[in-house]
């Protein structure tokens, strides 16, 4: 009788493990971005050796350890928080609707805890219009710029208006209308205002 095969995890596995699990926990506590959750889960677990890439977890492993954190420790704080900021999210994005807002980030893919904040997509001609719009609704704003993913379309970077709203942080990433077609980005990656009033219904029915 054959013997049954035992995969057993290589020690790089383990590694990305511990420290997909350990970006996890900066993360959620300390509000880390990933980039720098995983740099510094890596400083703590490895010290100052040097890491090579196949050892670093990617930004999937953290989110599904970020995910089964909060299963562990967050209770129903996680899901109360989580639906507080889709529905602020709903609001705003109504308010934005000539803009065609898109949401994405962690309050869309259901990992946003205590220190998430909202991050919305505008596709529009000028993006002048949206700091127009702001100014005019007395919301004082930040601007920064990042470079722009690779994709058919403009390589301008990435306009972004960073303010605060009804006591949430809020980062507005202000794309071309052609950017929207252009765009690599699949459907669970961000949502319209008809996809996020569908995913707050259907989180609200499973809790009834």
């Amino acid at each position: 009788m054959r013997a049954m095969d035992i995969n057993y995890p290589t020690d790089a596995e383990l590694l990305r493990g511990e420290i997909a699990a350990a970006a996890a926990r900066m993360i959620v506590q300390d509000g880390a971005d990933y980039a720098s959750a995983k740099r510094r889960a890596a400083r703590q677990i490895l010290g100052e050796t040097k890491v090579h890439g196949d050892i670093l977890p990617d930004n999937g492993q953290i989110e599904n350890e970020v995910r089964i954190y909060h299963t562990l420790f967050s209770g129903q704080a996680q899901p109360t928080r989580l639906l507080h900021l889709r529905t602020l999210a709903l609001r705003l994005m109504q308010d934005l609707a000539q803009f065609n807002p898109y949401l994405s980030g962690a309050v869309l893919n259901g990992t946003a805890g205590e220190h998430s904040e909202l991050h919305l997509q505008l596709f529009t001609d000028n993006p002048k219009d949206v700091a127009v719009f702001l100014l005019n609704k007395n919301v004082s704003f930040d601007v920064s710029e990042a470079p722009r993913t690779k994709h058919r379309g403009s390589r301008d970077p990435v306009e972004t208006l960073s303010f605060l709203w009804r006591h949430e942080g809020v980062h507005l990433a202000i794309h071309g209308p052609d950017d929207l077609r252009s765009s690599n980005k699949s459907k669970s990656e961000r949502a319209n205002l008809a996809a996020l009033k569908a995913l707050i219904a259907e989180s609200t029915s499973n809790e009834t």
